[in-house]
């Protein structure tokens, strides 16, 4: 029996005949088409894993906790040893907020170095160190001042800027304190270098 090459549709409302239409029409599609299809049906897929990427390597971003930076101290003697201040140490500064005392080194015993904070909205910083005799209980008072530049660093786009600095000077009174030397001007987020030695007077 010979196909018919019609496709045999619902009857035409106008004349009551049924709709005929050719298999032929089908064949002037072309093949390459199909697959453009099939990654059609794709694209959406596409677009999500394109996302997923996106977001976890933006998540992937480890903005710093803390802005702040810090100065090492290391205590010498004249010999160029690293020191022992027997003497009780207390640091101090003060908040530009409301005026106060702020301390930031409270009764350190037996000290051979240690560390201080830099802001990053001052051209200078000012720190009042106080000195009590273990023995006879006499206060010493000496204030430290530090000149720096500041400098914006940006970990990504995605965080918010931090200070870098470069110190240009240091000075200070001479009670306890007999001298601050700079020995490294950078400070960042690199704790392994000294950027001051300081050397104290000796009452034993």
């Amino acid at each position: 029996m010979k196909r018919n090459r019609y496709t045999h549709m619902p009857n035409d409302k106008r004349t009551g005949r049924s709709k005929q239409v050719s298999r032929r029409r089908f064949s002037s599609i072309p093949l390459s088409i199909f697959p453009l299809l099939r990654d059609l049906r794709c694209f959406p897929i596409y677009v999500l894993a394109f996302m997923l990427v996106s977001i976890s390597s933006c998540s992937s971003i480890d903005c710093p906790m803390n802005s702040l930076v810090y100065t090492q101290y290391q205590l010498r003697n004249s010999d160029g040893l690293v020191d022992t201040l027997h003497d009780t140490l207390t640091i101090s500064t003060q908040r530009a907020i409301d005026g106060n005392d702020s301390i930031l080194i409270n009764r350190n015993v037996r000290t051979t170095e240690f560390s201080l904070p830099i802001s990053y909205a001052h051209p200078q910083d000012v720190f009042f160190f106080e000195m009590i005799d273990t023995l006879t209980k006499a206060t010493t008072y000496d204030t430290v001042t530090v000149t720096k530049e500041d400098h914006e660093h940006f970990e990504s786009v995605d965080c918010s800027p931090s200070y870098f600095h470069t110190i240009t000077a240091v000075s200070s009174t001479n009670h306890a304190i007999d001298s601050i030397v700079l020995i490294y001007p950078d400070v960042n987020y690199d704790t392994s270098r000294k950027h001051f030695n300081i050397y104290f007077r000796h009452r034993r």
